[in-house]
């Protein structure tokens, strides 16, 4: 099946399932980042949308940890970055319709929560199909490694995603039910 007839059927599934309240363990992946020692001094996350794991919550509770948070801003030519970010600051809607950092200071994730459409327990993840965290990945690695956590929802787990030459493997992927390493 090819990646866009994929991206639909597991949006649309996403769609139907949107009423479940399905929602990540914090105090569990902590835990998890605790004891393998992964660096979460500075965290990369999102701003939930278009019935995606939300990763809010996460992200206060690591930021009552003493992390530095940041969202994603999308710039020009596709390009992405991220800026520091609190709950207390305000947001805008992107031409996407994803809400982003007004101003800030821009950092450099240790971890970086990449929302996914659907993934497979090879640690590939299939996204929305523009690219943005393939380059900015891409873009930041010649500056630092960055650990990339997957966040999905369990039923989003398909046999294979077929990928490319362009496609980064994540490091990790967090689902309500299960961590995938």
């Amino acid at each position: 099946m090819s990646k866009s007839k994929l991206r639909r059927k597991i949006l649309n599934l996403r769609k139907k399932n949107s009423n479940k309240k399905l929602s990540l363990n914090s105090h569990r992946i902590y835990r998890f980042l605790k004891k393998n020692k992964i660096n979460f001094k500075n965290v990369g996350g999102y701003y939930p949308c278009n019935h995606e794991i939300d990763d809010l919550d996460m992200l206060y509770f690591l930021r009552n940890k003493k992390a530095n948070i940041s969202l994603p801003i999308i710039r020009e030519n596709n390009q992405m970055d991220f800026f520091e970010w609190t709950n207390k600051d305000p947001l805008k809607i992107n031409k996407y319709g994803i809400a982003e950092p007004t101003l800030g200071k821009k950092i450099y994730p240790d971890i970086i929560f990449v929302p996914l459409v659907a993934y497979d327990d090879d640690l590939n993840r299939l996204g929305y199909g523009g690219g943005f965290y393939d380059r900015y990945l891409e873009k930041v690695s010649k500056i630092k490694k960055i650990f990339k956590i997957g966040l999905g929802f369990s039923y989003q787990e398909i046999k294979k995603i077929p990928i490319n030459k362009y496609d980064k493997k994540l490091d990790l992927i967090i689902t309500e039910k299960k961590i995938i390493q």
